[in-house]
């Protein structure tokens, strides 16, 4: 589904004698902390009269942020696949910006529609947004009671509750183990399956009760149904293979010294971030027994920007969701021969 939440008109830029006509509501108060807010911004070395893709809208703060360092000639346009993020995105209104109902895994689709096919920066949020895990409604948290749902995009799929329902314990137990990286996955499926099999449950509530009473160990400072939930958080909404998706299309996407910035929250995330980057980053590799010139050697498409950046511990106090944040980021080299393409 791809969706539009500003009126079309304010979808492309005016002409340069416009720009007083703009009206925007960028400076409006945040209704939550984005993390590395101007790290991630400076990072992404943004160009007065650039093109940018804010690939993870959330509440906007990265985009405000854009937005204010950009020109009036310039384009910003906005990703989110939460109903509820496109609906707070209705009140930027500005000329120079476009959110779209989307995932970020069709990237290049979803530029391709907008009749852009580069951009000078793309920036990645990944993970779940404060407001998701605070509205119970969305079922994202195990801290408040809430219908076990966990859709990033609440128009569509199935829910937490209802794929718990059919699947087998095996399927369970495998998810929990690889998605959530948990040891008691076994223990956690059993108790699962033997909850169901006397009653349906749909609550998150419930679901946390019951990983609780199976797991007599916990992490300190840590719920013991914390990874159970990232487990089937990430397998309903299909982060990692979104993610994967996304992260193949960027090279292609970048100008010559673009930037692609991408903050992740958990091991699973910046493991595939690092490997794409480090894999970009180097000759493609030559097949085993094929002679070739290391002159014709595709060359990298892209150059590793510094080393990773964690938050300050003055913005981990301020937003103790910072804690686990890292951000990684990459630069796109020019192609030995690539023609620059027209950009809309």
């Amino acid at each position: 589904m791809l969706g539009r939440c500003v009126p079309r008109e304010h979808s492309r830029p005016r002409c340069p004698g416009d720009s007083a006509k703009v009206r925007t509501t960028i400076d409006e108060p945040l209704a939550h902390l984005p993390v590395l807010l101007q790290e991630a911004v400076d990072a992404l070395q943004v160009k007065a009269e650039g093109v940018y893709v804010d690939c993870t809208f959330g509440r906007g703060g990265h985009s405000r942020e854009i937005l204010r360092r950009l020109g009036s000639r310039a384009r910003l346009l906005a990703l989110d696949r939460d109903p509820e993020a496109l609906a707070a995105a209705q009140d930027m209104v500005d000329a120079r910006f476009a959110a779209l109902h989307a995932s970020f895994g069709r990237l290049q689709q979803v530029l391709s529609g907008e009749g852009v096919s580069r951009v000078d920066g793309i920036l990645m949020d990944l993970g779940v947004s404060s407001p998701q895990f605070e509205n119970p409604e969305r079922g994202f948290s195990f801290r408040q009671d809430g219908p076990l749902d966990m859709r990033m995009d609440s128009s569509r799929g199935l829910t937490a509750a209802q794929w718990l329902a059919s699947a087998s314990e095996k399927q369970i137990r495998e998810l929990i183990k690889t998605y959530g990286e948990e040891r008691f996955a076994r223990q956690i499926a059993r108790a699962i399956a033997a909850a169901r099999s006397g009653r349906a449950f749909h609550s998150t509530r419930q679901l946390a009760q019951i990983v609780e009473d199976a797991v007599r160990t916990r992490e300190p400072g840590q719920h013991p149904a914390t990874r159970t939930f990232q487990a089937i958080r990430i397998f309903i909404n299909q982060e990692l293979e979104e993610l994967s998706l996304a992260l193949s299309q960027c090279p292609e996407l970048l100008e010559d010294g673009g930037r692609l910035v991408v903050i992740s929250f958990h091991s699973l995330e910046d493991r595939i971030v690092k490997r794409f980057m480090r894999d970009q980053a180097q000759p493609a590799p030559v097949p085993r027994g094929l002679a070739v010139r290391e002159a014709d050697r595709e060359p990298p498409k892209l150059r590793l920007i510094g080393a990773p950046v964690r938050p300050s511990q003055s913005e981990i106090a301020a937003n103790p969701r910072a804690r686990s944040a890292v951000m990684r980021v990459a630069e796109k080299l020019p192609g030995r021969s690539a023609p620059r393409r027209a950009r809309v």
